[in-house]
Parts: C-alpha cells; sequence; structure tokens
C-alpha cells in the first residue's frame, strides 16, 4: 500500500504549476494576490524540500508512479539524496530570489510571478524524472520560463543578450531530441534506469551509434552546464539579467551538470559493459579548461555582476572535473562543493544590484582605467579635512554589505575554514592519497587548477571590493530595505551553516555519492512491478 508520504515526491512539481495556473488565470493587475500566492508557493517548497530531504536519507529509493504504470511504460519520479539535495537547493535559492524581488523587481514587466512559478516546475521536475523524455519536457519547461526571466525588465542590453541565450538553448535543444531519438532507436527505452540494466547487452555493432546517441545529448547537457568551449554565452547573458532572475538562472548550470552526473554514472559505471568509463577523459579535461576559462574570466571581469558570471564557470568546471576522476569519494566532496557554490553566488548576485545601486554609471570601468594607467588625482589642496577621509564614520549600510561582499568572496575563493575550503579538501584528499600508489599526474592538475582558480578569485574580489567600497565614491547613498537584505542573510547563513555542520553535510553528500557510483538500489526500485501494475 502506498503511503501518504510517498504523495510528496510529486509536490514540488504540483504546487509551483498549480501556482503558476492560478496566476496566469489571475492575470497581472492582481499584484498583491500574485505577490501572496507566490510568497506561499515558495514556502510550502521550502517544507516540502526539507521533508524530501529527511525521507531521501535512506538507504531506499522512493519511486513514484503515475497512474502505476511499470516503468517501462510510464512516467516514474525518483526521490533519491541527490535529486532530494537539489530540490532543496532550488527551493532555497527559488525563496531567496523571490523575496528579494518583492522590493521591486516585480513589478518591472509583466508575468513575473507565473514564469518565476513554472521556473521552479521545470527545476523541480528534472531533478525528480526517472526517464530522458520527461527530462526533455521539464527541459524545456525550464528553458521557456527563463526566457522570459532573462527579458524580464527589458532594455537594449538585457533583449540583445536575452535573444543570444535563446539562440544558444534551442539549438541545445535540438541536439537533446536528436540524441534521445537515437538512444530509443538503438535501445528502445527511454527510461533511464531501464537503459543502465540494457547497457551489457547492447549488440556490438550498435553500441558505437548508441554511445553517439548519447555523447550527443551530453553536448546538449554540457551547454547547459557552461563546459568551455560551449559555455561563452553565460558571462554575458547573466550580467545583463535582473538580479533575482540572475540569482535563480545561476543554479539553471547545475541542472547540466546534474543530467551529466545521473546519466554518466548510471549508463557508464561499472554496469556499463563494453562502454563503462565512455568519455571520463573528456569530462575531467573539459572541466580543467572550464576552470582556467573561468579563472581568466574572473580575472577579466570589469564589473562585479559579469564577475558573478565567471565564477559560475569556475564551479560548473571543478564539478566537471570531479566528476571525470569517477571516485565516489571524489564525487561526494564534489556535492559539498555544489551545495555551498549555488547558495554563495546566489547570494552574490542578488549583492551585487545593492553595491551598484549607489554607483556612478561606467565606475568599474573608471576604477580599472585608473589602476592601469595612472589618472588618479591625489589633489591635497582646499580647507583642511575637505578631501581627507580619515576618521569618517563608515555608513551602516555600507558596512553591511561590504561584510557581506566579504564573506560571499571567502566562500566562492573557497578560503579556509569555510565550506568552500572543506569541500575541495573532500575532493583532493581521496586523489592525493589514492590507497598508498602514487597520484596519478590529472590529480596534481586538479590541485593546481584548485589553488589557482582561488588566487585568481581572491585577487578579483578584492580588486573589485575596494573599488566599489573604497576607490569609487557613491554616487548617491544606498537605499537598501530589509525585503532585499533578508534573503542575502539567510543564503550566507545557511552557507556558515554547512561550515559548522560540515560533517553531517559531508556524509550525506558522500552517501548520495555513493549510491550514484552503485546505482543497484536505484535500479532495483525504478524496474521493480509496481502493486496492481497493470
Amino acid at each position: 500500500m502506498t503511503a501518504w508520504t510517498d504523495h510528496l515526491v510529486i509536490a514540488p512539481i504540483l504546487v509551483p504549476m498549480l501556482a503558476g495556473a492560478a496566476m496566469v488565470l489571475a492575470g497581472g493587475d492582481r499584484r498583491r494576490f500574485l505577490a501572496g500566492l507566490g510568497l506561499s508557493s515558495t514556502v510550502l517548497m521550502l517544507a516540502l524540500s526539507a521533508a524530501l530531504l529527511v525521507l531521501a536519507d535512506a538507504p531506499e529509493v522512493r519511486i513514484y508512479r503515475l497512474g502505476n504504470w511499470p516503468a517501462a511504460f510510464g512516467i516514474v519520479l525518483v526521490l533519491d539524496r541527490l535529486s532530494a539535495m537539489m530540490v532543496a537547493l532550488a527551493s532555497i535559492l527559488g525563496f531567496a530570489a523571490f523575496v528579494f524581488s518583492l522590493a521591486r523587481w516585480h513589478r518591472a514587466g509583466a508575468h513575473f510571478h507565473p514564469l518565476f512559478q513554472f521556473q521552479l516546475m521545470g527545476l523541480n521536475g528534472a531533478f525528480l524524472t526517472g526517464d530522458l523524455f520527461n527530462l526533455f519536457v521539464f527541459f524545456e519547461v525550464m528553458l521557456a520560463a527563463s526566457y522570459g526571466m532573462a527579458l524580464h525588465g527589458s532594455g537594449t542590453a538585457r533583449v540583445r543578450a536575452g535573444l543570444h541565450y535563446i539562440v544558444i538553448n534551442l539549438l541545445a535543444s535540438l541536439l537533446f531530441l536528436i540524441g534521445v531519438s537515437v538512444v530509443y532507436g538503438i535501445a528502445g527505452t527511454l527510461n533511464m534506469a531501464d537503459l543502465a540494466a540494457r547497457m551489457r547487452d547492447i549488440a556490438a555493432e550498435d553500441r558505437a551509434l548508441l554511445e553517439a546517441g548519447l555523447a550527443v545529448l551530453g553536448i546538449a547537457f554540457l551547454v547547459k552546464a557552461a563546459m568551455w568551449p560551449l559555455g561563452f554565452w553565460l558571462p554575458g547573458t547573466y550580467a545583463a539579467t535582473a538580479a533575482p532572475a540572475a540569482a535563480i538562472l545561476s543554479i539553471l548550470s547545475k541542472v547540466g551538470i546534474y543530467a551529466v552526473l545521473r546519466l554518466w554514472l548510471l549508463l557508464f559505471g561499472d554496469g556499463g559493459g563494453a562502454s563503462a568509463g565512455f568519455g571520463a577523459t573528456a569530462l575531467s579535461v573539459g572541466g580543467l579548461l572550464t576552470i582556467a576559462f573561468g579563472s581568466v574570466s574572473v580575472l577579466a571581469s570589469q564589473n562585479l555582476v559579469r564577475l558573478a558570471g565567471a565564477s559560475v564557470l569556475v564551479s560548473s568546471g571543478t564539478l566537471l572535473a570531479a566528476v571525470g576522476m569517477g571516485q565516489a569519494a571524489v564525487t561526494g566532496g564534489a556535492l559539498f562543493y555544489l551545495a555551498g557554490s549555488v547558495l554563495a553566488i546566489g547570494a552574490l548576485f542578488l549583492l551585487v544590484e545593492l553595491v551598484e545601486r549607489g554607483r556612478d554609471i561606467g565606475a568599474d570601468v573608471l576604477a580599472v582605467t585608473r589602476e592601469a594607467f595612472g589618472t588618479g588625482e591625489h589633489e591635497e589642496d582646499g580647507e583642511p579635512g575637505e578631501r581627507d577621509a580619515i576618521g569618517e564614520p563608515i555608513p551602516a549600510t555600507v558596512a553591511t554589505l561590504g561584510v557581506s561582499f566579504l564573506a560571499c568572496a571567502l566562500l566562492i575563493a573557497g578560503l579556509p575554514p569555510l565550506s568552500g575550503f572543506l569541500a575541495k579538501f573532500a575532493m583532493l584528499s581521496p586523489l592525493l592519497a589514492p590507497g598508498g600508489d602514487a597520484p596519478p599526474p590529472i590529480a596534481w592538475v586538479m590541485t593546481a587548477a584548485l589553488i589557482l582558480s582561488g588566487l585568481a578569485t581572491v585577487v578579483a574580489m578584492v580588486r573589485a571590493g575596494m573599488d566599489a567600497f573604497w576607490a569609487t565614491p557613491a554616487g548617491t547613498p544606498q537605499r537598501v530595505s530589509v525585503v532585499e537584505f533578508l534573503p542575502i542573510a539567510l543564503l550566507l547563513v545557511l552557507c556558515a551553516g554547512l561550515t559548522v555542520a560540515a560533517g553531517p553535510a559531508l556524509d550525506y553528500a558522500t552517501a548520495a555519492a555513493e549510491a550514484l557510483h552503485t546505482p543497484s538500489d536505484y535500479l532495483r526500485g525504478v524496474l521493480v512491478a509496481p502493486e496492481g501494475g497493470r
């Protein structure tokens, strides 16, 4: 008999879907109703995601079969530790971005509220689905909503970047369809567990074509994950979008990471037969190149929001490189890193809008120009105290934003003793101490990449912070409402919580990684015949 808690698996999809549909029917002029419904939906999502985290922290995988059809024929939703963690991250980031938008951004364009709900629906569906066809459906729901979110607020720069983003993702969707068609033509199924069970029995003459189809599918995922050279679109797009939209869009790259992690370990793990380990080198090398490209982008960024976008590239590269190593312990550290980086980068995107609000247009570029060419002026004329800022009190708003920016910088750079450092240490430890053997060369390359990317982030963040809070005077005093700052504080407090509770959090991530590398429970749970099934 199905327990009532099993129905919670589909709730993260139904709640935003119903809220978004109600918002569309209500029309766009009832803003108080829309804001209240949206807030209720995101708060309920927080509660549901917390419940799912508790339910998923068990060896057995929870399966939800729509219509009680067997996996090969029906729609299957799967809840394990990884999917529960991703739903929780999407819910937390969605709540923070939505509350931030209530200050003013939700009024900057039409249909913000339903688009936001459908965005969450697509994210949660992509994390919970158990077959490739519905993964494509939820991908398209997520992307369609993200197109509107990227264009929210209009403006020439935003429209230009948004259209660029739309074209790139339409091409990725085409690749997704091509890959899915080839896989179904060879394997005869799109259920992930069923496909994994058939990998060993694929005929030798068909295996190369199946691997080609999966490679095409992988490229579609890697475009979304922003792997080099497929991620050139990301910094410019995120820099042009509104702050709450950029914050929620920042987790979209992790959807690509999730899909690669889930499918690669299911299909090309130890049970993949002759295809075991297919593409591991491409993932590792591509991830390392993405770290390098992201580090250069971080150093080259001349404004704070592009710096935040470049940080997404570094985090994606780190995760891809770790996944390609093919070790459960490294994957566990990567999942712990994923949680911290999603929260910290989301906080940075929201914070940047508040920091930039009181600055003159082009202040970052002017500051870099002064630094590079020495054009700054140091007049000593005037009455005593007229230009001397020594001893002036720092306004409370500026001090609060400065401390928050410092916290984001330390978290994203991965400096000790915060969660970013602990996650990197957890990834590198099994690579550099592989059971007494000498570490492979790629382990040293990975170590150097993480250290240098952290150094590049520190340099860029310090430079940006000095320009924003010290070298460039504000054009007008910043006015920050409580509604705008509380979401940033929430994300930073959760990052601090990951540091304080690093042991339990890392244990959860390690258990999720071990289940991914040995997916017997996942396969058994999905493929077992349902009670009373057709």
